[in-house]
């Protein structure tokens, strides 16, 4: 996982073609101009999501963790928590692989307060817990780039 300031997020540039179109994509794009649900960067090997949530409790949030793709998560507005753990100290729960969803349940291993400024790329090793409020439950507008490992 690379967790990062948006500011530093060009030296990550070279590890991948399909993490690079991402990238420069986040990185010269206006997000507010993405339409709610997916935007093609790249076809299969890079696009963005783009929703809303409320924040949660950590006790309602779920695991997840995908096996074709690695996530960029990038906050518009709002603030939350993101728990990270590597997939070899969650037990699996589910398998959905024509939606590259996996399913875990165990600890958190660490957590990474997410706001506008911030930027958390995990890969498939690394099962995330997203929508966790940090603190008072908070309207979060959001981007998930999707790229391709």
């Amino acid at each position: 996982m690379i967790y990062t300031k948006r500011e530093n997020l060009a030296r990550y540039l070279g590890m991948s073609s399909s993490l690079d179109s991402a990238i420069r994509h986040l990185l010269s794009a206006d997000l507010r101009q993405l339409h709610k649900g997916r935007n093609e960067i790249d076809g299969d090997q890079a696009f963005v999501n783009r929703f809303d949530y409320q924040t949660m409790p950590q006790e309602q949030a779920i695991w997840e963790g995908h096996e074709q793709y690695g996530d960029i998560h990038v906050l518009l507005s709002g603030h939350e928590r993101i728990g990270v753990a590597n997939v070899s100290s969650l037990k699996t729960t589910q398998r959905k692989p024509e939606e590259d969803f996996v399913g875990f349940e165990g600890g958190v291993e660490v957590w990474f307060p997410m706001t506008t400024e911030d930027i958390l790329i995990v890969f498939p090793e690394d099962a995330h817990m997203v929508k966790v409020a940090d603190g008072s439950s908070t309207l979060v507008e959001k981007a998930c780039y999707k790229f391709k490992v």
